[in-house]
């Protein structure tokens, strides 16, 4: 990560929750954290990695995803602008290490709060520890629907869903079929197999690199449909 040299503006308005910190507290929290930029496909953590800062996004996504023993992987949530990182909070709280890896999808800019402050902070200041633990609490909400979501539902459906989801406002989704296979926690194989058969249908075509959604409304039916 590097250090942005920009102006040092006031970010803590931009965080639901850090806005109402005191005078005093959000002085020491701007002074002792520091804006750092992050390129586009660069690694933010990794398993085995020592979490020492709390990163808050001001711009930009990082995607957060699991790896098996086998090697396959599984997009667990992305962090967009204004969010924190649950997993950074979950290590900095347990002093664990990471255990999923953190990918720059975009060019990133975030504000890292040490270590040292995130303690400091947590223990004196009740509206930080607020905004922490409320971060926290959303985002195993999402993982839990994403569990279900693996366990309880069809691969097709859950394919469509993402489609929808990662699509651009032109109806395309740029990515791979081993990207959306990581995005399903499955293999690529079957990926190309269901979107093959989305194309017989009529609801996208394929280009390299790309899935163009030329009939939402048959996708949206299907994922309607699962309930």
């Amino acid at each position: 990560m590097l250090q942005d040299r920009t102006k040092h503006d006031d970010w803590i308005d931009r965080f639901e929750g850090l806005n109402r910190l005191p005078d005093d507290i959000r002085e020491d929290l701007r002074k002792r954290s520091q804006i750092v930029s992050v390129p586009a496909g660069t690694e933010v953590f990794a398993p085995g990695q020592s979490a020492d800062n709390l990163l808050l996004l001001l711009d930009g996504t990082v995607r957060v995803q699991q790896r098996s023993e086998t090697g396959r992987e599984v997009a667990l949530y992305r962090v967009n602008a204004g969010e924190s990182c649950v997993l950074t909070t979950a290590c900095m709280l347990a002093f664990e290490d990471y255990s999923a890896d953190g990918i720059a999808e975009t060019d990133v800019r975030a504000v890292a709060i040490p270590r040292a402050t995130f303690d400091d902070l947590v223990g004196r200041s009740a509206i930080f520890r607020e905004f922490v633990f409320k971060a926290y609490s959303r985002r195993i909400t999402d993982l839990f629907a994403l569990i279900d979501d693996i366990v309880f539902q069809r691969m097709d459906v859950r394919l469509a869903s993402r489609l929808l989801e990662l699509a651009d406002e032109n109806g395309i989704v740029h990515g791979t079929h081993a990207v959306l296979a990581t995005e399903l926690g499955t293999a690529r194989e079957v990926v190309s197999r269901i979107l093959a058969e989305f194309q017989r249908r009529g609801w996208v075509k394929q280009a390299r690199g790309e899935v163009r959604l030329v009939g939402k409304d048959g996708l949206i039916r299907l994922v309607r449909s699962a309930g």
